[in-house]
């Protein structure tokens, strides 16, 4: 879902990370308050007033989605829910769930969570901008007060629009889960209100592109596709997970995996490895006992030239959570793994000892199979 993503901070335990998609939403509605909403509202005031007060309003919101997000986490972290961050990105934020909820209940709550957070915080801003008014303090703080109120307001109510993923198609899946007492049917009848919504926004986008409003048909139309395939992909994710989380990685990993030694050059790792198996990434061992893992996307940054010099100690990634899975643990967890690192080979190591080695190809003809034989 997300590209290059920059750690900004932590809050109540969670890593905060911002998607540099955000970095465009965020110059558009800076700019959007500063020359059209700000200037329409309160006319009279300069231009570097009207910048200001859009940056700050900006900012606002950056605040407001951050505590929305927020509010998902902890309530997540009650019901045991593993939460690996909180990322914002061209279309809002989302807290990255490691898992999905174990029962209606706790879906429920996490989801209600962040509309409720977002009305929370539309209250506070909106007495923030009466008081300060009232205090004299200047037409620009409580015009940006104001505009924080109505914005987290307009985010409360349209996240509970019964379409999944938002968070009313949250609600909804909880009633269905509820009712029907199945996570995979209710996910699937969520999901497909959230493809017809993500049409209609569509068609809105459409329909506002034809009246003249470009800015604005672009961006209903940007949202709903990204809610037409983000409602599509989660019935196919959670399908996969339900495929993969009774199969263990000791049933699809490869035994007695291709392995480097850490102190051959690069050279000899095109040559006599890379060239001679067409794998993208190797176990790395040292006195017979597994030291890392070196692929190809390793040698990309280096030059033909230091080939003959550089040995794979070099460049390996010493082992880590990322880059290692037991065999016990279950191929959905190594999904999982493999879409946190990046990496499409993980290393089996038990008790100190390379097992083996789960690819994702393996993962994926594993689901396919699954899928065919019902």
């Amino acid at each position: 879902m997300f590209g290059a993503q920059v750690k900004l901070f932590r809050l109540a335990g969670f890593d905060v990370n911002l998607d540099l998609s955000w970095v465009f939403i965020a110059l558009l509605i800076s700019w959007t308050l500063a020359t059209g909403y700000f200037p329409e509202l309160y006319p009279g005031f300069e231009s570097t007033t009207y910048w200001s007060m859009g940056v700050i309003g900006a900012a606002g919101l950056f605040l407001s989605i951050v505590l929305h997000e927020l509010s998902h986490s902890v309530v997540a972290r009650r019901y045991g829910i593993p939460i690996s961050g909180i990322t914002l990105f061209i279309f809002g934020g989302v807290a990255q769930m490691e898992r999905e909820p174990p029962t209606a209940r706790a879906e429920f709550m996490m989801a209600i969570a962040g509309p409720l957070a977002s009305l929370g915080l539309s209250l506070f801003f909106y007495v923030c901008a009466i008081g300060t008014a009232a205090a004299g303090t200047g037409t620009p703080v409580s015009g940006v007060l104001s505009y924080l109120a109505l914005i987290n307001l307009i985010v409360a109510i349209f996240n509970m629009v019964p379409a999944f993923p938002l968070d009313g198609g949250r609600v909804y899946r909880a009633w269905l889960w509820g009712r029907m007492g199945d996570m995979v049917a209710a996910t699937r009848r969520a999901a497909l209100a959230g493809q017809i919504f993500g049409l209609m926004l569509i068609g809105l986008g459409v329909a506002s592109l034809f009246s003249g409003h470009l800015i604005g048909g672009l961006w209903w139309g940007l949202i709903g596709l990204f809610l037409h395939s983000a409602s599509r992909n989660a019935i196919t994710q959670l399908e996969s997970q339900k495929l993969l989380e009774s199969e263990t990685v000791a049933r699809v990993m490869t035994r007695s995996p291709l392995t480097v030694p850490v102190d051959i050059t690069l050279r000899e790792l095109v040559d006599n490895y890379i060239y001679g198996s067409f794998h993208e990434t190797f176990p790395v061992v040292e006195n017979g006992r597994p030291a890392g893992s070196i692929g190809v996307a390793d040698l990309r940054g280096t030059n033909r030239e230091d080939w003959d010099r550089l040995h794979v100690r070099d460049l390996m990634h010493p082992l880590s959570r990322l880059n290692t899975i037991r065999p016990g643990e279950t191929t959905e967890a190594a999904l999982r793994k493999m879409r946190e690192s990046g990496h499409a080979r993980l290393l089996v190591v038990e008790n100190g000892k390379l097992a083996g080695i789960v690819a994702l190809r393996d993962i994926m003809r594993l689901i396919a199979l699954k899928r065919e034989l019902g």
